[in-house]
Order: C-alpha cells, then sequence, then structure tokens
C-alpha cells in the first residue's frame, strides 16, 4: 500500500470523494497488475470508480508531470471521442493519501489474455487505431503546457546514460543503442502521443474496446511511436502470431489508422520506433530494479520486472539481425544443454522449488492483488530455481563498450550467434513460457 495504511487510505478517499459529492465509498479493493501506478476500485452511491495512486510521493520525483497534467490530457482526450475514462477530481495534500486522481469505472476487462481470445478481435483492432488517431489529432492549445515534446537525439542520449547507470554491461541492449544512433530519422510534426499504448492498457467487452486507461506516458513526438509501441512482440503476450497489438496484422492497423487520421504511415519510421521503444522498456525493466533498490518501491514485482530484461534483449536481436551479414545470420545457435541430475545437498534452485511448491499451497487462501503478488512471487523463485539449472549470469562490460564505440558490430564473426545463445539462455531462466522464445529458438538453433 506504499506509504499510507489501510485506514489511512479509506479516510483520505473518502475526503476527496466529499469534495465531489460522492457518499463514502465502500469497497476498496487493490486491483491486480500495474507496474508502476496502484489502481484501487471501490463503490460510491452503487456506481464504481477507481483511485489511481503513485505508491509513494518520492515514486513522483524526476517525472514530467504530476497527475493533474494527467488527468487534464484523460479529459481532453474524453472530450475528443477517445474512449478514455472521466476523471472526477485529482487528489489535493489535504487528502493525505499522496498523489492520484480519482475516475469513473468504465466497463470491460484490461487483462490482456481475455481480450486476445475474444471474438472479434478485428474490430478491437480498428477501434484500437480509431482511438489512437483520435490521440494524435489532439491540439496543443486543448492540453496542459507541461506536456514535454520529445527530442530524439535527447532521448537516445537519455538511455544510454541509464545504461551506463546500469552497469552499462549488456551487449544486445548496446548493440541497439548502436543502431538507434546511426539511425535516427529526422524529427517530423509533433502529436500527442499517449506513450503507453497497448495490451494491459486497454479494457474490452464483448469484442469491442471500451477503455484506454494509463496515460501518465504522454509527451508530444513521432506518431509511429505510438503506433510501434503496441506491436511489441512482449505486448502481444501469447499471439506472437498477431503483430499488429496481438489482435491482427500490420497492414489492418496501419490502414485503419491511415483512413481515421488522413496520415500515410512510414515503415521504416516504425521499424525505428519498434526499436526504439523495445530498448527503452528494456531499460524500463533494469530501472525497477533500481526503485526497488532504492527504496521508493519495495513491491515485489519490481524485482520480478528487472528480470524481464532478457525479454526484450531476445526481441531486440531478433530485429537488428536483418542488418548483419548473410554469412553470420547463418550460423546456427547452439541449443541449450540439458542440466545434469543433481547429488547429495539441495541446491539453490531445489530450495527455491520447494518454497514455491509451498506457497503454491496457500493459493487458495488468497484473494485480490494477494493472490497476484503469491504468482509473482512463485515467478520469482522459478527464475531461481531455472538459472540454478542453465547458467549463472553473466554481463560484459568490454564487449558492450566496443559496441558503443563502433569497434565490434553485426559483421564481426560470430558475435551475433554468440548473442543469440546468451539471449536464449537468459529468457529461458526468467521467462520459459515466453512467446518469442520458442520463434527465436526454432529460427536460431532448428529446435522445435
Amino acid at each position: 500500500m506504499g506509504d499510507v495504511t489501510a485506514e489511512e487510505l479509506n479516510e483520505g478517499l473518502a475526503r476527496a470523494c466529499a469534495r465531489v459529492g460522492l457518499s463514502v465509498p465502500e469497497g476498496l479493493t487493490r486491483l491486480t497488475g500495474g507496474a508502476t501506478m496502484e489502481s484501487w476500485r471501490f463503490s460510491s452511491g452503487g456506481d464504481g470508480f477507481v483511485l489511481r495512486r503513485a505508491p509513494s510521493l518520492a515514486f513522483m520525483e524526476g517525472r514530467p508531470f504530476g497527475h493533474a497534467t494527467e488527468a487534464a490530457i484523460i479529459e481532453s482526450a474524453r472530450k475528443a471521442g477517445v474512449t478514455a475514462p472521466e476523471v472526477l477530481t485529482v487528489l489535493e495534500p489535504d487528502d493525505g493519501i499522496g498523489s492520484g486522481f480519482i475516475m469513473r469505472a468504465l466497463p470491460g476487462t484490461p487483462n490482456p489474455r481475455e481480450i486476445l481470445a475474444m471474438e472479434g478481435a478485428d474490430t478491437i483492432l480498428r477501434e484500437a487505431a480509431r482511438d489512437l488517431a483520435r490521440i494524435h489529432l489532439l491540439k496543443r492549445e486543448d492540453l496542459p503546457r507541461d506536456v514535454p515534446v520529445m527530442d530524439y537525439r535527447a532521448a537516445i542520449a537519455d538511455l544510454r546514460a541509464q545504461f551506463e547507470e546500469a552497469g552499462g554491461d549488456r551487449p544486445i541492449i548496446a548493440l541497439g543503442l548502436k543502431w538507434m544512433e546511426d539511425n535516427c530519422p529526422d524529427p517530423c510534426a509533433p502529436v500527442l502521443n499517449h506513450g503507453d499504448y497497448r495490451m494491459g492498457n486497454v479494457l474490452a467487452a464483448d469484442g469491442h474496446l471500451t477503455g484506454v486507461l494509463d496515460w501518465e506516458l504522454a509527451h508530444f513526438g513521432d506518431p509511429h511511436e505510438d503506433l510501434a509501441f503496441g506491436c511489441m512482440a512482449v505486448w502481444r503476450f501469447a499471439r506472437y502470431d498477431r503483430p499488429a497489438l496481438g489482435l491482427g496484422s500490420l497492414e489492418d492497423y496501419f490502414a485503419a489508422y491511415e483512413a481515421e487520421s488522413g496520415r500515410t504511415v512510414d515503415r521504416e519510421r516504425f521499424r525505428y520506433w519498434l526499436i526504439h521503444r523495445t530498448v527503452w522498456w528494456a531499460m524500463g525493466c533494469l530501472k525497477c530494479a533500481k526503485v526497488w533498490r532504492d527504496g521508493s518501491d519495495r513491491m515485489l514485482e519490481r524485482v520480478v520486472i528487472s528480470r524481464r530484461t532478457s525479454e526484450q534483449e531476445l526481441d531486440l536481436l531478433m530485429l537488428l539481425e536483418k542488418d548483419a551479414p548473410e554469412e553470420e545470420r547463418a550460423l546456427p545457435a547452439e541449443p541449450l544443454i540439458e542440466p545434469d541430475e543433481n547429488h547429495g545437498e539441495a541446491t539453490n534452485g531445489e530450495i527455491a522449488a520447494a518454497v514455491s511448491e509451498w506457497l503454491e499451497t496457500l493459493k487458495p487462501l488468497m484473494q485480490g492483488h494477494n493472490r497476484f503478488q503469491l504468482a509473482v512471487a512463485r515467478n520469482a523463485l522459478g527464475m531461481i530455481t531455472r538459472e540454478d539449472d542453465i547458467a549463472p549470469r553473466v554481463t560484459e562490460p568490454d564487449l558492450a563498450q566496443a559496441i558503443l564505440d563502433g569497434a565490434e558490430t553485426l559483421a564481426s564473426p560470430g558475435l551475433l550467434r554468440e548473442m543469440k545463445e546468451a539471449a536464449l539462455e537468459k529468457v529461458s531462466a526468467d521467462v520459459p513460457k515466453y512467446a518469442a522464445l520458442a520463434v527465436a529458438r526454432k529460427k536460431w538453433t532448428g529446435e522445435e
């Protein structure tokens, strides 16, 4: 619950509700998920509402804008026809529960797997393209003045600084940064970007889009950035075969967007932003470990998300390998070596597996966010178990620096194969069910 008790949260929420004429909130329940902010559902006067808040005030430090600006962006989008929620009030200091706002709950589920399994995925895809086009048509004068404008080169430099702060020791991320520096497109007329438009941040019900959530990363920039982000492999979840949001084809997505926006999608700019945002999310995953270590958010999910960096390394290499010489792409990666059978006392991995099995027995006793956290804890223990079986984690700062300096490239003999094997090994330990892993393993090693 961050920096407030359950009693303080209920009391502060009641004060905020009273300010806009709502009755005393009832049934306050923490919603599952949320990579950055907390979401709490409650009812008032028979209607449903959601409190969105930061886990701590310290968590808001250094962010480009606060919740008041985010709320204003959402309201502007809603008035422009985007399926965004109605914001009722922004938390004030006297509420005593930190930074956030209250919005009216929308129908539908945010669960990506449920949405991607719905009938009518093509309809949801068209509606997503429609909403994105409407976001991109919002005018500067209709939005708060502190919404930032992205400087592409400055954004790359910031990612490189984050990379160096995090150790600068991951060759695949270094390869992505170097590629971005060499291929950064010229600026185009900036439009409002949602900044996090993907499965997990939209609601759907009965084969229709019902809401667009989580606007904290909004900024002005290239519309291709928004188009590309939701098409990253990680946000397609189990539907790797549907490259547009996990819902359908890029051709259908682009056609729907072009019809609504009047713009033509540039495929090369789209690829650039697909790579840029993959590096961006890799650094976002690494940052989760940092905020856990410094105490600004000690939620268990932070340390687990940090290990999803390996997913982005795998995806990044699959995006970049087409630029390697044919002879390097043709070198097959070695299949993973099956672990030896253990003897003697229990290994660290076996201890982690035993704890995970015990935690599973507690599942019937858990509800809501605690049940979600139990699943996260078991995922964390699974990472320890698999890594103990597969191989120790290795970082390579010298190789990463050589790539950034241009001394090593995808044309360097054997480098691509080496990075493929490292990426397969890491994802196999961290997230063995990641949909892109099976695709990469078949492509790079020939294994089914």
